[in-house]
């Protein structure tokens, strides 16, 4: 069973910095694309930051130069790096992996709340 379990979320002031992580209990972790998504108050969910399995990143416009994505396989654990934090970044932060070699996001995690204020 692929499950993402986040961490690290919580309220900050607006200018703060918070770092999410993200470990999956099992499942061929370094063999899977990994991202982060948002949904929030009454929106849809977005992406946000994706790494592939080769390390290959890629960021919303909204998040570009304030947020690094990186990964640690051996803890199997990604991580989403937030500075500059806006109160528009507040949000649920899901963590999700995807399908063996594919770039398809199958498993999701349960969110973390991320709460910036102002």
């Amino acid at each position: 069973q692929v499950q993402p379990v986040e961490s690290g979320g919580g309220l900050v002031q607006a200018g703060g910095s918070l770092r999410l992580s993200c470990t999956v209990s099992s499942g061929a972790f370094s063999t899977r694309g990994m991202g982060w998504f948002r949904r929030a108050p009454g929106k849809e969910r977005v992406f946000v930051a994706g790494i592939s399995r080769t390390g290959t990143t890629n960021y919303a416009d909204f998040v570009k130069g304030r947020c690094s994505i990186s990964r640690d396989n051996a803890l199997n654990t990604v991580y989403l790096q937030m500075n500059s934090l806006e109160p528009e970044d507040t949000a649920v932060y899901y963590c999700a992996a995807t399908k063996l070699f594919t770039a398809v996001y199958e498993y999701w995690g349960q969110g973390t709340q991320v709460t910036v204020s102002s």
